[in-house]
């Protein structure tokens, strides 16, 4: 099958104009995908929101059976093949349906797990003999899976572990401790990364939960999703058939990164689902609480935050089914040209590493500020436990600290655009250079004006030259030191990050025109955040440069980001008005 869209590379977005055809919004989801998000929304309203008091209270069993029902609706099989009892779907629907199901606090959890690092590492790492044994009954749910990566000593630096194993004739001898390891508690497939003898790299094996010498801590106490099962895991002189090296040696550390950009994505999906909950509740609250004669929701203060809310969450929907589609058509794209569907995936999400990271970050950070505006809007009561936002507030927290930090994978967004740069992959230097130049330049003021959204597009070409003036400056400044500037490399991921999010908001209102669909509201959404984007710019570039830069260069370049972040007079506050409106009319999220 061959894609009928244009394929950009991964970081590419900072260089070359989208068009719109190009991409991918939710308003095209077909017959079928619409389907399979109702019917997952069916199973959290009949099956996880009854049972939420007693999934906190981790009663004993609970999770591995929804789980299972998940499993018999089909749930947990999503995006595996069929020859492996799963149903084959595309990137774009396993994401609509991560997306639905992020809404069922720790059930989706350990959906998550289960489905992505408990399964995929077997199903894109494994022999045809493991997948064969492994993956028809992870993606049923009759078997439940986990991932054994991070230890005591060990986190953001995974490559660090400490556990061991020894090869001893039929059969490698492990020893290690594990923690925080999600679905621990019930997994009956263990994936667990551990150093052969005295290798520098990782290598993960498939363990089965009654293998001798596996113990564990109780369940941890933990400030949000209770529900979910976290145990620390003990491996002591455990035996694993020398068949259940998954991968080759010293391939655990790739295997975890690869997998972790899926992570990644998905969790921006599971993160926007439970944002679009969070809004519908906090506008039900909003319009039946009466404050001073009259329901809250009649408040501009309120409109604010409940606009605000739908904002940045339509910004980040935006974002993830535009990147959703670009590794779906490279994943066709290189099945066409003859690789197999397990490579082609991996490969299409190795293309698009940085994105992934992006929109990790946006998806949890706006998912923190929906809910914890949410419990303003409830006042005492999103602080009592009686009210479902709380819930929401506390369950909300982990997403900015899960798959990688949100600290890790700005810098990582960064390393992988620069280091796709230095290897010649993606044309950065000359663009870079040329923006360079163009601040000697006197600014040209006779624009086009003519096209559709010709002033936003032109404001986020500038936004792109604010990334590019300032990575491309800072690595010139400060070359192989660039690496320990952390706190530049932030600067730098957030102007990336914010030109990403705008940009696709544009294209997606643009193609929305095209399909005659109603975008006054949405083109006041992308139009108000772009607005206030343009000051975050303008101050992460001013932070940025002040950090490196001196004399005449650093006013050069103060100049160059102050002309790279201006935005035409947007009355944003009237904007908001009109888009809170229509939510607190129809009592839900509503775009």
């Amino acid at each position: 099958m061959e894609t009928k869209n244009k394929i950009i590379k991964g970081g590419e977005y900072l260089i070359t104009e989208t068009d719109a055809k190009d991409i991918f919004i939710p308003e095209e989801f077909d017959e079928e995908q619409r389907m399979i998000a109702q019917s997952s929304q069916d199973f959290l309203d009949q099956e996880i929101y009854p049972t939420l008091d007693r999934a906190d209270a981790l009663e004993e069993g609970l999770m591995e059976e929804l789980i299972t029902k998940a499993g018999e609706l089909g749930l947990c099989g999503i995006s595996v093949p069929e020859e492996y009892g799963g149903f084959g779907k595309n990137f774009v629907t396993s994401m609509l349906t991560a997306e639905v199901t992020g809404a069922g606090h720790s059930f989706a959890v350990a959906l998550s797990a289960h489905t992505g690092i408990g399964t995929l590492p077997i199903l894109y790492y494994g022999t045809e003999e493991q997948k064969q044994k492994y993956v028809p009954k992870l993606a049923s749910g009759e078997w439940k899976g986990c991932y054994c990566l991070t230890e005591p000593g060990s986190g953001s630096d995974a490559n660090s572990g400490k556990s061991k194993a020894v090869l001893e004739g039929d059969n490698y001898i492990l020893n290690g401790q594990k923690m925080w390891i999600t679905n621990g508690g019930f997994a009956d497939v263990l994936t667990v990364f551990a150093k052969i003898e005295d290798d520098e790299n990782l290598s993960a094996f498939i363990l089965e939960k009654d293998y001798e010498g596996i113990s564990m801590n109780p369940e941890e106490k933990k400030m949000g999703i209770k529900g979910s099962s976290t145990r620390q895991i003990f491996f002591n002189d455990v035996k694993v058939p020398k068949e259940n090296l998954l991968g080759d040696r010293g391939e655990g550390f790739k295997i975890a990164l690869n997998i972790l950009n899926i992570g990644r994505a998905k969790l921006a999906g599971a993160a926007l689902g439970a944002s679009k909950a969070a809004i519908s509740r906090s506008i039900n609250f909003a319009n039946d609480r009466e404050q001073f004669g009259r329901p809250i929701s009649k408040y501009g203060a309120i409109r604010f935050k409940l606009a605000e809310q739908a904002i940045k969450s339509f910004a980040t929907e935006s974002a993830l089914y535009r990147l959703s589609q670009n590794i779906e058509d490279t994943i066709e794209a290189h099945k066409a040209e003859g690789m197999d569907k397990e490579k082609a995936v991996l490969a299409g999400l190795r293309e698009y590493a940085a994105e992934c990271a992006i929109l990790k970050v946006h998806g949890s950070e706006t998912l923190d500020y929906v809910v914890d505006e949410g419990v303003q809007i409830y006042g005492g009561m999103g602080y009592s436990a009686e009210a479902d936002m709380e819930r929401a507030y506390r369950d909300a927290r982990i997403n900015r600290i899960f798959e990688g930090t949100n600290e890790i994978n700005r810098m990582l967004t960064v390393d992988i655009i620069l280091k796709r740069a230095m290897q010649g992959e993606l044309n950065l230097l000359g663009p870079a250079q040329k923006v360079a130049d163009e601040l000697m330049e006197i600014p040209d003021f006779d624009l086009d004006d003519s096209g559709l959204f010709a002033a936003e597009k032109r404001t986020v070409e500038n936004f792109k030259k604010a990334v590019l003036l300032t990575a491309g400056a800072a690595a010139k400044q400060l070359t192989t030191s660039l690496a320990k500037e952390q706190e530049i490399l932030m600067n730098i991921a957030d102007i990336a990050m914010e030109a990403y999010v705008c940009e696709s908001l544009i294209l997606r209102v643009e193609k929305m025109k095209g399909m005659d669909k109603e975008t006054e509201l949405q083109t006041l959404m992308m139009q108000t955040y772009i607005y206030d984007a343009a000051d975050r710019i303008h101050k992460w570039g001013k932070d940025a440069i002040n950090a490196f830069a001196e004399g005449d260069e650093q006013r050069a370049m103060l100049m160059g980001i102050k002309r790279f972040s201006k935005v035409d007079p947007f009355n944003s506050k009237e904007a908001r008005q009109k888009i809170a409106q229509k939510m607190i009319n129809e009592n839900k999220y509503c775009y």
